[in-house]
């Protein structure tokens, strides 16, 4: 089954570029670019990563993310996560990134931007993976501030897809950043945003009334509010699950416990994603034959939760197309 679950043609439409690094690039980088952190070896660094909950994940995240410094940097940053998702039978990304995080410390948008560009390019020549981008909005920031950034990104327009919402989730409801996803949706870009990770089913309602969302990163608490699991059902709004994430951040403690075998039942589209791979325990291949081993789906499951993600992500048609015919012979 392991062999099934590798070569299965698999989209990740949840990943947050910033959370793929991996300890041995964060120590590469900052001895690079002259970064101190408070970590003697990588082994210290490993050692961090278990985490109370999403506010404890979320203060190593940005620890983290201060070696980014220079176009070069996020270059290797994705590669480096796209050589390990190639190896694990994955074909197409959609990166959130946090712009915000990186002005904040003084890093320009072109450096952000064009090295990613230029790792986008690398891995659909050298790697045969597609790739998506997603602008992610610092939710317990300032929607202004949001609103700026989307302005200063029109020239940088198409390298988008979407627009999304991310970092911490209590106390920070959707609904603030009404404003700025319709100017978004003015631009040609499409909408998700993270709801009911922690945050309450009422968040979902209103990633999807007010910011007029096409999937809810996340989405988990949604069984608390049937009238809600019925919208999402009769909309076909997909949840991009991140399992292994949600065991991190202790949503649940373990596993078997998780919500996915119910989300399943009540009929919910699905996709399954590693979240930030480098501090939830695993990539893609991890998820999927973690959720073999605890809710002990077979192949027709998994091939369903692959083509789900093929069929909503933000690609041409034409690759869209292959993917599917390369799914059904698989």
């Amino acid at each position: 089954m392991q062999d099934f679950l590798r070569q299965l043609p698999k989209a990740e439409l949840h990943l947050h570029i910033e959370g793929t690094l991996e300890p041995e690039l964060m120590m590469a980088l900052a001895a690079r670019n002259g970064v101190p952190l408070p970590y003697a070896s990588v082994e210290e660094v490993r050692r961090a990563y278990d985490f109370a909950d999403l506010s404890a994940f979320l203060e190593l995240y940005f620890l983290g993310m201060s070696v980014l410094r220079h176009e070069a940097d996020f270059e290797d940053l994705a590669m480096d996560y796209l050589r390990r998702a190639h190896a694990e039978g994955v074909v197409h990304v959609e990166m959130h990134v946090d712009p915000q995080a990186h002005l904040a410390r003084g890093v320009s948008l072109d450096a952000v931007l064009n090295g990613l560009e230029r790792a986008r390019e690398r891995a659909a020549r050298e790697l045969d993976i597609s790739t998506a981008l997603i602008l992610a909005f610092l939710r317990d920031k300032p929607v202004e501030e949001a609103m700026q950034l989307l302005e200063a990104v029109e020239p940088y327009r198409e390298r988008f897809a979407a627009v999304g919402l991310d970092s911490a989730e209590m106390g920070h409801p959707p609904g603030r950043f009404a404003e700025v996803f319709r100017r978004a949706r003015q631009m040609g870009l499409a909408c998700v945003a993270h709801a009911g990770e922690e945050g309450p089913p009422e968040y979902i309602h209103e990633a999807l009334e007010q910011l007029q969302v096409c999937r809810v990163d996340h989405g988990v608490r949604c069984l608390e509010d049937p009238a809600l699991v019925e919208t999402l059902r009769e909309r076909g709004i997909v949840l991009t699950v991140c399992p292994l994430s949600n065991v991190s951040l202790k949503v649940v403690e373990r596993l078997a416990e998780h919500p996915l075998p119910r989300l399943l039942e009540a009929g919910l589209r699905l996709t399954l994603s590693s979240d930030d791979p480098a501090y939830f325990g695993g990539g893609m291949l991890d998820n999927f034959v973690a959720c073999r081993e605890a809710f002990g789906w077979g192949e027709a499951t998994f091939r369903q939760l692959a083509a789900n993600a093929i069929d909503e992500a933000f690609m041409n048609e034409a690759r869209r197309a292959e993917l599917q015919a390369r799914l059904a012979d698989g």
